[in-house]
């Protein structure tokens, strides 16, 4: 994609599905996008960015790969997968406390042989107490002979992105093929990687669909400064033709709960909602999120009853397992479980 090359290894398109329970539900002419159903690792949109991040660390020699988030990081779980399945070693470096139990994604990690650094926040500014501990924890894979790739949190730089690109040019053509080519294509907004691959994907491309992000997190005026400068380093290096201003980046800032990963009451109702509709299993730190952004937009009417949504499921689905979020769902779903003598 734009002269940059991949190691393939997700096989054919992603389906893209009418909702008709949903539909009927909100209103509206609902779809999703299921990137949720990409293979390796329990699956996930992260795969799309690794195939052109591990070409590159293919292409320097690398044999370790090292990338950060927090700690039950849905990234880091599929950095994991790639790392397994090519042969390679991983860690990932998480600025967050010990979550009091090896499950969720931090168990993927462990199943999957990588190593899980946990670094508790120290209230410094996060990408300093990254820095350094990145840089120690490189130091010491390079001691002991191996050449690592980094890869940023959420793999969301300019060539991670490009999977996403390829995306919006994959979604475009399904979208025409079903007669929706004019839809309201929605996505969840954490580092930035897939949203500005879509972006740069619809406008270079000049798809007729229009994108739509939700944040997961709050998202403050240095976000949108980011999201500009992203999308600056994004055309020098690959050439893009359009000229995005803020206001381009139409992103709903509404609908974060007040923090990344944190539970949710209204969240957990939206999980329900696709889950006892049609069988799909949202996850409640960003599809859950976002799909409850979207409940919301309905109701208030930012979304228009009778318009066409795709709705883009970005994985996640270990989250469900994650500790706080897990006692959450049990308190509310313990009433349906029967225990007999």
């Amino acid at each position: 994609m734009l002269g940059y090359e991949k190691v393939s290894f997700l096989g054919s398109a992603t389906p893209l599905e009418y909702l008709p329970s949903i539909s009927k539900e909100l209103g509206l002419e609902f779809y999703i996008k299921r990137d949720d159903l990409t293979g390796l690792g329990v699956g996930g949109n992260k795969l799309r960015k690794l195939e052109y991040l591990l070409h590159e660390a293919q292409q320097q020699g690398a044999t370790t790969l090292l990338t950060m988030g927090g700690a039950q990081t849905n990234h880091g779980r599929l950095t994991a997968a790639v790392a397994a399945k090519f042969g390679m070693k991983c860690v990932i470096v998480c600025l967050d406390e010990y979550p009091g139990e090896v499950s969720a994604n931090i168990l993927l990690d462990r199943l999957m042989g990588a190593e899980v650094v946990l670094k508790k926040n120290d209230g410094r500014p996060a990408d300093v107490q990254y820095a350094e501990t990145v840089a120690a924890v490189r130091a010491r894979y390079e001691e002991a002979g191996e050449k690592v790739y980094e890869i940023p949190i959420g793999g969301s730089n300019v060539t991670g992105m490009l999977g996403y690109y390829e995306c919006a040019v994959e979604i475009t053509r399904q979208a025409e093929a079903m007669g929706i080519g004019d839809a309201t294509l929605i996505s969840t907004v954490g580092s930035f990687g897939t949203y500005m691959g879509l972006f740069c994907g619809l406008k270079n491309e000049n798809s007729p669909l229009r994108l739509k992000g939700i944040a997961i997190s709050p998202f403050d005026e240095a976000k949108k400064q980011r999201l500009l400068a992203y999308y600056q380093e994004a055309k020098e290096k690959l050439g893009l033709s359009y000229e995005a201003k803020a206001e381009d980046f139409e992103i709903e800032t509404e609908y974060t709960r007040g923090a990344y990963n944190n539970e949710s009451a209204e969240v957990r109702e939206a999980i329900y909602l696709m889950a006892r509709k049609e069988a799909i299993i949202l996850d409640p730190c960003y599809t859950g999120k976002a799909f409850a952004g979207i409940l919301e937009m309905v109701e208030s009417g930012k979304l228009e009853k009778g318009s066409k949504v795709i709705f883009l499921h970005t994985g996640g689905l270990p989250g469900i397992y994650t500790k706080h979020h897990r006692l959450a769902f049990e308190r509310e779903l313990i009433d349906g479980v029967t225990i007999l003598p």
